[in-house]
């Protein structure tokens, strides 16, 4: 397998198995399934720094604008970097047959992989305009935990929860049927398999000290104020669409 054939496999196989990632072309408008739920890569094959649909200054005042596009293209930038070169190095090891390191790049294609995946679903989970939450996904919520306003607890305890730097993770549990909410440590440890996330909050420090300091707590109950609820409406009903 010559490395351009592994990039775009592992892309394909290594990563999107876990999460449904959308691929933002820097368009405005309405979630699409089939071109939204991908990985944005590259004519090369290599990942990308997608651009957002939306200003910098766009979700003012609850995300202020430097700390968007510091987050965007300092943070999120140093993630999809760092999953291409674990990338490169492992396909550089099956090449050689040299596989002494493979414990070391494994790690790093998880931890960037992760950080950089969520990042592209956590940009458009969020939105100037909320939308309204679909029928479904009113259902769903209902169903895995009783009301919206119980969701929303246990949401924000959950995200406010997070030990150190992670993510609270709405996802949808395939086989089972079902929303869950978890917990994800850094970007990757904590996972649930074949739970897909549909909408994420980032509580790495980076995503809102600068306007928030240390009030954590006040972010995250912001955050509910720039939910895209049409963006996590469309991926659940395609997910259920697939696999229920």
């Amino acid at each position: 397998m010559d490395k351009r054939t592994f990039l775009k496999t592992s892309a394909a196989l290594g990563l999107g198995s876990v999460f449904a990632a959308p691929a933002m072309a820097g368009r405005a408008g309405k979630f699409n399934a089939a071109e939204d739920l991908q990985i944005p890569l590259n004519a090369d094959g290599t990942y990308m720094l997608p651009p957002l649909d939306y200003s910098y200054d766009a979700l003012e005042p609850y995300i202020d604008r430097q700390t968007m596009e510091l987050h965007h293209s300092k943070h999120h930038n140093g993630y999809v970097n760092g999953l291409n070169k674990a990338t490169a190095m492992i396909g550089e090891a099956i090449e050689k047959n040299d596989f002494s390191l493979v414990k070391h790049w494994e790690r790093e294609l998880a931890f960037h992989g992760g950080g950089h995946l969520l990042h592209v679903i956590f940009w458009k989970n969020m939105g100037p305009v909320q939308g309204s939450r679909s029928a479904l996904l009113e259902k769903y919520i209902n169903k895995s935990f009783g009301s919206f306003d119980s969701f929303k607890r246990l949401y924000t305890a959950a995200t406010n929860a997070v030990e150190g730097s992670g993510w609270g993770i709405l996802g949808y549990q395939v086989g089972a049927d079902k929303l869950v909410v978890l917990q994800a440590e850094k970007h990757h440890n904590q996972s649930q398999w074949l739970t897909i996330p549909i909408l994420v909050c980032d509580v790495w420090e980076h995503a809102y000290y600068l306007k928030y300091q240390n009030k954590r707590g006040d972010y995250v109950n912001n955050f509910f104020h720039i939910i895209n609820w049409e963006d996590v409406s469309a991926r659940l009903e395609s997910l259920v669409e697939k696999f229920a």
